[in-house]
């Protein structure tokens, strides 16, 4: 495990397009969102960050979802040199985790590369003009400490999005485990 940190793009960002397959082959695409803010989460299976905060974020993500964003998972590891992140252990996790939101696979990587993903878990919040407004750490838990997981930093830059108010400052980088490039 390597431990890596977001790389804080510059807010005001664009999204960059996406069209990738869910756990269940259909196509999702940035236009499927046209006009509605996204959260994009770069996460995958087995890194120890994401299994940290997973029943959490998988909480939040409802709450979130249910006050009108749009939330999409994507999984760019390497599958082949890391085959617990292959698409159909993608769906057993979405099954058995409960996901409610599409859990994409970025098998070329292009989308993990075009959206300057680092590590996994890695979060990128975006306007309903899809400008980046927040990307950072879910909280400031991570494994191994002793801070509780309370998704608290993801939280309030949603909640102050949905609310048209000035997402919080500072925002701090994620952290977990690289992106599992391919070679």
């Amino acid at each position: 495990m390597v431990k890596t940190l977001s790389t804080m793009q510059p807010l005001g960002a664009s999204a960059p397009d996406f069209a990738l397959p869910d756990i269940s082959g259909e196509i999702i695409s940035k236009s499927d969102y046209e006009g509605k803010p996204l959260l994009v989460i770069f996460m995958c299976n087995h890194c120890p960050f994401v299994i940290h905060i997973r029943e959490k974020l998988v909480e939040a993500v409802k709450s979130f979802q249910a006050k009108g964003l749009s939330v999409i998972g994507i999984n760019s590891n390497d599958a082949e040199s890391y085959p617990e992140d292959s698409p159909a252990k993608m769906k057993e996790d979405a099954v058995r985790y409960d996901y409610s939101f599409p859990y994409l696979y970025d098998e070329s990587q292009e989308v993990a590369k075009s959206y300057q993903a680092a590590c996994t878990p890695d979060f990128f919040l975006y306007d309903s003009s899809h400008k980046l407004v927040y990307r950072g750490q879910f909280c400031d838990s991570r494994p191994g400490s002793e801070i509780p997981v309370t998704g608290e930093d993801l939280t309030a830059a949603v909640d102050a999005l949905l609310q048209n108010k000035p997402v919080p400052e500072p925002q701090r980088p994620s952290m977990g485990c690289n992106i599992k490039w391919k070679t």
